[in-house]
């Protein structure tokens, strides 16, 4: 069985596309931009070395550069993210890693919606910070 739904989401956008496989928004049906998801990015370089061990602001900022190049990798800027989802882990300066964020995302004209989870740890235990991104890029 196949659902569609058409959804608005204000300003003139709209998403319609199947539940399972939603992946394309218009905006007033005259442009198609691609959904990108940036799953699970974490504080380690291009050398797959973790970034700065036990600083929540360190951590922070490798992982917002990761996600920015994955988005300039598809022609897409801060300007695209819609969406992050932020896993912390408990006990860390929050207020920090905020700081270290608004380094890239300070200047959106629209910022995204933000989800902060406190989690007990992360896949590897240097980990402070984990981040997803959802992004809608023109075609």
């Amino acid at each position: 069985m196949e659902l569609k739904t058409r959804l608005s989401i204000g300003d003139g956008f709209t998403i319609s596309s199947y539940f399972k496989y939603q992946d394309r928004l218009s905006l007033n049906n005259t442009s198609t931009y691609k959904w990108k998801d940036f799953g699970g990015q974490n504080p380690i370089n291009a050398n797959r070395e973790i970034i700065g061990k036990g600083d929540i602001q360190t951590q922070t900022e490798q992982v917002m550069q990761n996600i920015e190049t994955a988005l300039t990798a598809c022609g897409a800027s801060f300007e695209n993210v819609v969406k992050l989802s932020i896993y912390i882990v408990q006990g860390q300066n929050l207020y920090g890693a905020f700081q270290a964020s608004q380094k890239f995302m300070s200047n959106t004209a629209n910022p995204p919606a933000i989800s902060v989870l406190i989690v007990s740890g992360l896949a590897n235990p240097n980990f402070l910070i984990e981040v997803d991104a959802t992004a809608f890029v023109p075609e």
